[in-house]
């Protein structure tokens, strides 16, 4: 089964918009529920101005890669090459390629009027350049102001006044079965509509790290990605993430991140710039699934529950550790509510930040019991969480240059300039020790050390493992860690 990002869901064929029209027509006539209107046009009215266009742009650059060594081809350029070590390491050796230009677009959704737009991270990631056109056609270059890899949510901003800011609904009011809206920028159709029923919820597909997805028949395709999925009244439930698909294209499923988790994601990234991630500690799946696997293994167990979430680990230190919770619980509720299956457990921590103490309901030996526990981040503490800067580092840095590559027979490094008071002298790295690699990463750049010591100082493991070479040849490696 293929999970389509970046480019969301095929087209729409008039066979369809037909069989649509018919269907709603055949709806009029019978008894019409309270609260489900057939009448769809006052959604799309509402919700259409607050959608817009993303484009973009990723510029051609120069990187080097290793490749396979031709040994003739080799031999006629440099003849000596094997002898003296100038080349070749192992069968492969350095070149520097020219990447191509990349473009593609997606969707977005205006939430205030003075600018901000959510959107899909993966709409967004590595751009250069970013353009939004309204559904007025007027275009806006845009910066991104943080974004989420866990729940495939940014946060985009443009300098506009008095936008159609679009009104945000409790995505946990929905109700499966409820006529929705996908509304995007499909296959270069913009400011379009398809419409449908919500099919399910707290679905999730494996793609991210969290998922509570809301699933829809409404169709979406490539280009609906970061749109929006509204209800009758034109209220934002959700934002359009992905499709299931066999063929790559819309074969009748897509799936929408909940506004539930896109506010707490959103305020989080205009506060701190990053996700205040809360988790309870623990390693697990739903209890079904669980059971499924012993069954087939010629394993009865059984908790006393079919619904709920499987603890199979619990992390020294965390939450759940604290609280005295062990391998084989299956929790079922958190504040009261109740818990059928991992996603759903997502969806409610998704909410939630470091520090906030929540009432967790789990089986023991087909028994019931409730603990208040705090929840933690997922370095292991209740502090806030906060990129880290270069200044954290105390050094200066630059690239290295063409001397210096031929000196140490390297093609890429930054060079340590001057050393001040901060992380690298108390790891012990000085002056002119040239850094190649961070945490398994290329570093060639100093926007590339600045991108990796910001997802270093929000991970697991706030640590930087550098690796590199001094001026005489010598090679070191240093482990240089991010917390206090």
């Amino acid at each position: 089964m293929k999970k389509i990002w970046n480019f969301i869901l095929p087209a729409l064929s008039l066979v369809a918009i037909a069989f649509s029209v018919a269907a709603f027509n055949k709806a009029e006539a019978a008894p019409i529920a309270v609260g489900q209107p057939v009448d769809l046009t006052y959604a799309a009215e509402k919700a259409l101005p607050s959608v817009v266009h993303i484009k973009f742009v990723q510029n051609s650059k120069i990187k080097t890669v290793d490749v396979q060594s031709d040994p003739f081809s080799d031999f006629f350029s440099d003849p000596f090459g094997g002898f003296f070590g100038g080349r070749g390491n192992g069968g492969t050796q350095k070149r520097q390629v020219q990447t191509p230009k990349r473009e593609a677009t997606g969707s977005g959704v205006i939430i205030s009027a003075d600018g901000y737009i959510v959107t899909n991270n993966h709409v967004v990631e590595g751009a250069d350049e970013l353009t939004v056109t309204l559904n007025d056609n007027k275009e806006y270059s845009a910066r991104i102001i943080g974004a989420d890899k866990n729940t495939d949510l940014a946060l985009i901003k443009i300098d506009g006044k008095n936008l159609p800011a679009i009104a945000i609904a409790n995505s946990e009011d929905i109700k499966v079965g409820e006529w929705v809206l996908a509304v995007g920028n499909p296959l270069g159709l913009n400011n379009t509509v398809t419409a449908g029923i919500v099919s399910a919820k707290a679905r999730s597909l494996g793609a991210n790290g969290v998922e509570a997805f809301i699933q829809t028949d409404a169709a979406i395709n490539r280009g609906n990605s970061g749109g929006a999925l509204v209800n009758v009244k034109g209220e934002l439930v959700g934002i359009n993430a992905a499709m299931y698909s066999q063929t790559g294209s819309y074969t009748g499923y897509g799936f929408a991140i909940p506004t539930t988790i896109m506010n707490k994601v959103v305020a989080d990234l205009k506060q701190y710039g990053t996700v205040q991630r809360a988790v309870i500690g623990i390693q697990g799946g739903d209890v079904k699934n669980f059971v499924d696997m012993q069954k087939e293994e010629g394993k009865e167990v059984d908790f006393g529950t079919m619904e709920g979430v499987y603890i199979d680990k619990v992390t020294d230190d965390g939450a759940a550790a604290d609280a005295g919770m062990k391998k084989g619980d299956v929790i079922v509720a958190v504040d009261g509510q109740k818990v059928t299956r991992m996603a759903e457990l997502q969806e409610i921590l998704a909410k939630k930040r470091p520090g906030d103490k929540v009432s967790l309901t789990f089986m023991r030996d087909k028994k019931k019991q409730t603990q208040t526990i705090t929840l933690k981040n997922e370095q292991g503490n209740t502090k806030v969480v906060k990129h880290a800067d270069l200044d954290v580092l105390g050094a200066n840095f630059r690239e290295i240059s063409k001397e210096v590559k031929t000196q140490l027979n390297i093609s890429y490094g930054l060079e340590v300039t001057k050393v001040n008071k901060g992380k690298m002298s108390d790891a012990g790295i000085s002056r002119g020790f040239i850094i190649q690699r961070v945490n398994d990463e290329s570093i060639k750049t100093i926007d590339d050390l600045q991108r990796v010591v910001k997802e270093a100082s929000t991970s697991k493991e706030p640590v930087l493992y550098i690796q590199g070479i001094y001026p005489t040849g010598r090679k070191a490696y240093f482990a240089v860690p991010l917390e206090e």
